[in-house]
């Protein structure tokens, strides 16, 4: 079973609402939504979040909340992973033992269903742990990462 987590909390301080705010005519978090759905890779999609708004957003654009997330891992300073672990052990609970999951940002407006393939085929095929998108920036290379002979990074 492959599952798509999509964490999407209610608490935005920059932007206030910013995974339900309309972009192109949509709410922001549907955009990631669709791209998975399209992408035909997974068996569930699954947004983790603590906001009934939210949740009700994403059922309607197909996405599933079999759970609400608990406060103490929607703060400022919840992690990712304690985020799609908390997931992994709501699935896990209710006799659900995916073989991957992919975290999907909520904010991923630009994301199409082909990037989603080229991962879960690099994960697949090179046996990696994980695997995540990158692009070029010309930032602080404090803030960067490098390709190694092998595709992987440094």
């Amino acid at each position: 079973m492959i599952v798509a987590v999509i964490p999407a909390r209610a608490g935005s301080k920059r932007i206030v609402n910013k995974n339900i705010k309309k972009f192109k005519g949509l709410p922001i978090i549907a955009w990631p939504i669709k791209a998975a759905i399209k992408s035909n890779l997974f068996d569930r999609i699954i947004v983790s979040t603590d906001s009934k708004k939210i949740a009700d957003i994403a059922k309607k654009f197909k996405a599933e909340v079999p759970f609400i997330r608990p406060k103490k891992i929607s703060g400022d300073y919840a992690s990712t992973a304690s985020v799609i672990k908390h997931s992994i052990n709501e699935l896990k609970a209710k006799k659900i033992n995916p073989k991957f999951i992919c975290c999907i940002y909520p904010t991923a407006v630009f994301m199409k269903p082909e990037d989603l393939r080229k991962g879960y085929k690099k994960i697949k095929t090179l046996k990696w742990e994980y695997v995540f998108s990158a692009g070029r920036f010309y930032s602080s290379i404090l803030r960067s990462f490098k390709k190694n002979n092998y595709g992987g990074l440094k």
